[in-house]
């Protein structure tokens, strides 16, 4: 069995990698997916926390686009975030991993509030522990409390889980042949060139707290254990020679 290259990370999943082809809602064989090898990296010893989005159920900046108000949008996706969250706890717990979903906006029915020594605790004892409801304020990504509850918990690396996307390419793949991927960014080149990996404020959080984030693509199976222990997939970003 391989041992992991880092001991406490950040599965950073977007809301519409649950949705698998459908594109919308919760897909059960997704999900179940998921949680498989979420629980092959906690049999490695690796101390797992998770971010997930809500795109799948609801993004603020569509509900913005047609003329609602931003912050309730926002507020709206933090929401959808907490369902993906409730529906991989249970996917997780149903296969034997302890897990807890904390929010940034107290459900106490059927969360924890977010506290970051709690946080830690449960990390320590072996517990995935899901973070929801992004960080509580509207106008920032789940990227953005990505990197925040990285820097916080102490995170050495965060796992960046992409739909179809295998890294960071100098285009989109999808539509311009010519597309080259990187192997490794500096924070700054991902910044100047504009490339999609987060928003710049996720990208300059972690700048400044030397977070790297390793990109890869979700959807080939037992990728996350391979992003764990290290192999060359993806695309790493800030790694020790690209700090700045």
């Amino acid at each position: 069995m391989s041992s992991p290259k880092y001991n406490r990370v950040i599965l950073k999943l977007s809301g519409e990698a649950l949705a698998g082809g459908g594109g919308y809602g919760i897909d059960a064989v997704v999900i179940s997916s998921l949680a498989k090898q979420v629980h092959e990296i906690v049999e490695l010893g690796a101390q797992v926390a998770i971010v997930v989005g809500g795109g799948n159920i609801w993004r603020g900046v569509s509900g913005s686009n047609q003329g609602m108000d931003r912050a309730t949008a926002d507020y709206m996706g933090m929401l959808a975030t907490v369902l993906n969250a409730l529906a991989l706890q249970d996917a997780l717990e149903s296969i034997g991993v302890p897990t807890r979903v904390q929010t940034a906006i107290e459900m106490r029915q059927v969360a924890e509030p977010y506290i970051r020594r709690r946080a830690i605790r449960h990390l320590e004892k072996g517990r995935v522990v899901i973070f929801a409801a992004g960080n509580g304020n509207p106008y920032f990504t789940t990227d953005t409390t990505a990197a925040l509850r990285a820097a916080e918990i102490e995170a050495e690396v965060i796992l960046m889980a992409k739909n179809n996307v295998d890294g960071v390419y100098t285009a989109d793949p999808k539509t311009d042949p010519t597309a080259t991927k990187y192997e490794t960014l500096s924070f700054l080149e991902v910044l100047n060139r504009g490339l999609g990996v987060m928003d710049s404020t996720a990208i300059s959080l972690c700048m400044d707290n030397h977070i790297p984030i390793l990109v890869f693509n979700l959807t080939e199976e037992g990728n996350i254990k391979r992003a764990l222990v290290g192999e060359n997939i993806g695309t790493t970003v800030g790694g020790k020679q690209n700090n700045d």
